[in-house]
């Protein structure tokens, strides 16, 4: 049987780059999405299903046969104040896996959740320790306490965790980040930076397909953490942008202005105007977030891409858009 991958969500950031990813390599792939693609490109492989319509959802599967499923359609945002907001990551995954059992033609199956199943800042003994911290979180837990759970599932899968992602397609906050520094606005918290467990999205896109394809039966029913090894600190990204253009480092300024400049946006948030800084934001800025990402990397290896190349090729994507 030739390969057929079926992503969900392959409208949004990382859903853009995985499905270039296959499409580079003339392998037969789809995207059901709600949204259309964020690449006109794409068009031509993408179905606009909502995952939340079993039915539906169930009819296109049975008549694709996917061999391999990447579920990433998600509610991402933070701004639900209760689990219902996220009825296409709960409802979702339940469809997405009836569907699977339903066409009976899937191998494998890779569930993306979040690394919000946790609070920025704690650190997980293991992967059945949460601690969310935002309602989106807690949809994400429930989600992966509903795959575990599962134990008729007709294919081998997988949970991945994306880190801090970022890279060509990206949005909020990433792109925000990038724009900032390239525009030469971007200070940095005097010493009070933080560092963590970031990701460039083609080294993402490399591990999500290692594991959907690896043929490891020790890594059935595992999660994992998607993201880049070593951990890096914000403001030594930033000098890195700015190194790629040519330009100097980075200005400081001390931490007192920063917490004034928060509270002003929380002020202007209530107002609906939008603000570069705000207390969460800040506290993201300043909190560190390093996730273990030993046993990902002995699953699929070293990544592809450096940081550096990264970079450039986020500096190259965003001169074109």
């Amino acid at each position: 049987m030739s390969i057929r991958i079926l992503i969900t969500g392959g409208s949004g950031f990382i859903g853009t780059n995985i499905l270039q990813y296959y499409i580079d390599k003339n392998v037969r792939v789809i995207n059901i999405d709600t949204a259309e693609p964020r690449n006109i490109e794409h068009f031509q492989h993408w179905e606009k299903i909502d995952i939340r319509d079993s039915k539906a959802l169930k009819m296109f599967s049975n008549e694709y046969s996917p061999t391999h499923i990447v579920h990433l359609a998600a509610r991402v945002d933070l701004k639900g104040t209760k689990l219902n907001d996220y009825s296409s990551n709960i409802e979702g995954v339940e469809n997405v896996i009836k569907a699977i059992n339903f066409c009976k033609t899937v191998k494998k199956t890779i569930f993306a959740s979040s690394m919000l199943v946790c609070g920025v800042g704690h650190v997980p003994k293991n992967y059945d320790d949460y601690n969310p911290s935002t309602v989106y979180g807690a949809s994400k837990v429930k989600t992966e306490i509903i795959i575990k759970a599962n134990k008729d599932m007709s294919c081998a899968w997988n949970i991945v965790r994306p880190t801090s992602i970022w890279g060509p397609w990206f949005g909020e906050p990433y792109r925000n980040f990038f724009d900032v520094v390239t525009k030469r606005q971007f200070v940095h918290p005097n010493n009070m930076a933080c560092t963590k467990t970031y990701g460039y999205v083609g080294n993402s896109v490399y591990q999500l397909d290692k594991l959907l394809f690896s043929q490891n039966n020790k890594l059935q029913g595992k999660t994992f953490y998607i993201g880049d090894k070593p951990p890096i600190n914000i403001s030594e990204w930033a000098d890195e942008i700015l190194f790629e253009l040519g330009l100097p480092p980075a200005k400081k300024a001390p931490l007192f202005l920063f917490k004034f400049a928060a509270i002003f946006g929380d002020i202007l948030g209530k107002l609906n105007i939008n603000f570069p800084m705000t207390r969460f934001r800040l506290k993201n800025m300043t909190t560190d977030n390093i996730l273990n990402l030993d046993d990902l990397y002995e699953a699929v290896g070293e990544p592809p891409y450096s940081r550096k190349e990264g970079i450039k090729e986020t500096l190259c994507w965003l001169q074109k858009h």
